[in-house]
């Protein structure tokens, strides 16, 4: 299918027909989860963020479903309540998980959201979108390491695939929501960029705090190198990079992409590159 022009009635009706027609069905209670081993468990059970993990998707269905029913196209609203739903399914995946095998990850109050749903809705999907870039990379370095049975990893694609799905429903709706107010593409891209540096103000603040006691509100995606041995930053942007590319095949070409990080890493790969060349030629 060609391109459509974003805000357009057209451009609405597809891309939440998309993601209606995406959406899978399956119980987090009755997946195939395998049985582990002592050295397996030990292992799951030492990863630091599951309670931040478990948090983050509760948060997630409970901002969506809070935002839900200040929608007024229903066209819209349904796709997002259909979001919602997954998001909190997301959670109960967890739940599930730390359940199963015995994690140290508990419930925790949801803070009370601001008043302003609708930027707390669009600064929570600027944060999936940038999880969601560098999670790519951290599932591809998880799974060559095998650091848990193949099993899991088929399990927590399922939750990859969602929410892969769902950065690109949000890309969509911010097209169409900006358009649809009159923001041209240079508004609409530094305003994207605007809510991408506060999504990484928020994830650089977590990093911070890294040494101390996790208050449970983030998911601690840069402890990536607990997984390998002789990590490696360029590798790890090259498997965001990749992997990004590579499940973003999945959708339909008509529909637009996160484009920002991909190609904030593109030309930091390039440079890098540029970087050991010159440095191969001084010596």
């Amino acid at each position: 299918m060609s391109a459509i022009e974003p805000g357009s009635e057209d451009h609405k009706h597809y891309f939440c027909q998309q993601f209606l027609d995406t959406h899978q069905v399956f119980d987090p209670e009755t997946l195939p989860w395998p049985e582990l081993t002592e050295e397996e468990l030990a292992r799951l059970r030492a990863v630091p963020f599951w309670q931040e993990v478990y948090h983050t998707e509760r948060r997630a269905g409970a901002i969506v479903d809070a935002f839900t029913p200040q929608i007024s196209d229903p066209v819209v609203r349904e796709a997002v309540r259909l979001q919602g739903y997954e998001e909190a399914r997301h959670a109960e995946l967890i739940r599930v998980m730390i359940e199963r095998y015995g994690l140290d990850a508990r419930k925790q109050p949801i803070e009370r959201f601001p008043a302003d749903l609708e930027t707390a809705f669009i600064d929570f999907g600027f944060g999936e979108c940038l999880d969601a870039f560098l999670g790519f990379g951290a599932f591809k370095s998880a799974r060559q390491s095998q650091f848990l049975p193949e099993a899991m990893f088929e399990i927590f694609d399922v939750l990859m695939f969602e929410e892969t799905r769902h950065i690109v429903f949000f890309i969509n709706y911010m097209a169409w929501r900006e358009k649809r107010r009159g923001l041209g593409r240079a508004r609409r891209s530094a305003k994207s960029f605007r809510f991408y540096m506060r999504a990484l103000g928020r994830l650089l603040g977590m990093v911070r705090r890294g040494q101390q006691p996790n208050d449970g509100h983030d998911f601690a995606v840069t402890q990536t190198n607990l997984f390998l041995d002789g990590f490696s930053f360029r590798g790890f942007v090259e498997d965001c990079y990749r992997e990004n590319a590579r499940r973003m095949t999945a959708f339909d070409p008509a529909l637009m992409q996160p484009r920002l990080l991909p190609g904030i890493a593109d030309l930091a790969l390039r440079g890098l590159r540029l970087w050991d060349r010159r440095r191969t030629k001084a010596g």
